[in-house]
């Protein structure tokens, strides 16, 4: 089985699936994208604090619609539906429940969103 590297979730999520909303995410694209939106927010954060300017919120903005897309994609591939995203926004619980679901591994076979992508990256025969 291949896995996705975190250059071509990188690409993935910046270019060709940049508002992408349907279909389905694997989770090494959902956490390697994870990780360069972080990794962003903090560099970002840091040059803000040094220069004293608040350069957090509009430096994001061409992130913000890929980190959706991709939340989105990963939680069809779960087999749920991208709404499920807002249980982040229960206080506390909320974030750290939306986080456990992104861990869960694939639904196996097709689902209402789409092929499995496991199957596509297990050799035939």
């Amino acid at each position: 089985m291949t896995s996705m590297s975190f250059t071509d979730a990188a690409r993935t999520c910046l270019t060709s699936k940049f508002a992408t909303f349907s279909g389905r995410a694997r989770r090494a694209e959902y956490w390697w994208f994870s990780l360069l939106y972080t990794g962003a927010a903090a560099v970002i954060a840091g040059v803000s604090f040094a220069i004293e300017a608040p350069l957090l919120s509009v430096s994001l903005l061409p992130f913000v619609v890929p980190m959706l897309s991709v939340s989105v994609r990963r939680l069809h591939d779960t087999g749920k539906s991208g709404w499920h995203m807002l249980i982040a926004l229960i206080p506390a619980i909320g974030p750290i429940v939306y986080l456990l679901g992104m861990t869960v591994d694939s639904t196996p076979g097709a689902n209402q969103y789409g092929p499995s992508l496991q199957a596509a990256d297990q050799p035939v025969g």
